[in-house]
């Protein structure tokens, strides 16, 4: 047997159907899309520590990056005195840059067999549904014996919005919602364009009180690089939702808690970023 299915795929299964099970025993209505949400919200909480080394090293990294961008232009001329001045400035601020790389390679595993067991799941049209997913199951008392409801908020879990001329024009609203949570959680991981400015400012007028000549060229890099990534932060959002358009409403539910988590996270841990303008004064956080 594959060894991503025995250790990933079929564990995340059938602690699935057993959420099922469990609220399809005592009458909990949508008995699949709770089950889909609990089981998120459990794996996510499980790789919690793992996001918020991430994301404290990647706050760490932004706000290098000034400092970063100076040397470049500095040394950027100068690829040995370019990566010793790096090495130094990382040593000086205790940053290491793998450490945001690792816990993300370490969740793509656990990302793509979730994906595939919600995809298994919501797949009903299979005519061998029921044998397959029972042929996965570790004990005889979690076989299913028939196909579980799909019903969710009146929606079908199975159905995809782009079958929204037969389902329903209400379910496009499915992956605007998709789209707009991902450009939330988007814009919060930009910092904010006020302290980046204000630590430029700073770090350019103590070189010039040092005698040291002033960066040529920092707008428009600057500029090139806001640029950049504002196109970005409207790229991702709007392939999600493109996705989110072809895919069952299932791995929407999905996708949406696991966002709706991580917005949570990282708002705890290092504020709202560039959503801070748009939050009540009482609610901001400074990154």
């Amino acid at each position: 047997m594959n060894p991503f299915d025995t250790f990933l795929i079929n564990p995340i299964l059938n602690a699935l159907v057993v959420f099922y099970t469990i609220f399809l025993s005592i009458g909990v209505p949508g008995a699949l899309g709770i089950s889909i949400i609990v089981l998120t919200v459990l794996i996510r909480l499980a790789l919690w520590p793992l996001t918020s080394t991430q994301l404290k090293s990647t706050q760490k990294m932004a706000a290098l990056k000034p400092h970063m961008d100076r040397i470049k232009d500095e040394h950027g001329h100068d690829k040995v005195r370019h990566q010793q001045e790096i090495s130094k400035l990382y040593k000086e601020h205790g940053v290491n840059p793998l450490a945001g790389c690792l816990p993300l390679i370490l969740q793509i595993p656990i990302f793509i067999a979730l994906y595939q067991v919600l995809l298994r799941v919501v797949d009903l049209n299979n005519g061998d549904f029921l044998t397959r997913i029972n042929s996965q199951l570790y004990s005889p008392a979690l076989h299913l014996k028939e196909l579980p409801s799909t019903n969710f908020l009146g929606l079908s879990l199975a159905s995809k919005p782009s079958e929204w001329s037969s389902v329903g024009f209400l379910i496009l609203l499915i992956p605007v919602i998709t789209g707009a949570l991902q450009f939330i959680q988007s814009k919060m991981l930009s910092p904010q364009t006020a302290n980046t400015e204000a630590v430029i400012k700073k770090d350019s007028k103590k070189k010039a009180a040092e005698g040291e000549p002033r960066p040529k060229g920092r707008e428009g890099v600057e500029d090139t690089m806001a640029s950049m990534q504002s196109q970005m932060t409207l790229i991702m959002p709007l392939m999600i939702a493109f996705f989110s358009y072809g895919f069952p409403v299932g791995l929407s539910l999905y996708w949406n808690t696991f966002t709706v988590l991580g917005i949570i996270q990282q708002y705890k841990i290092s504020g709202a970023g560039a959503m801070n303008k748009f939050l009540p004064e009482k609610w901001q956080k400074q990154n």
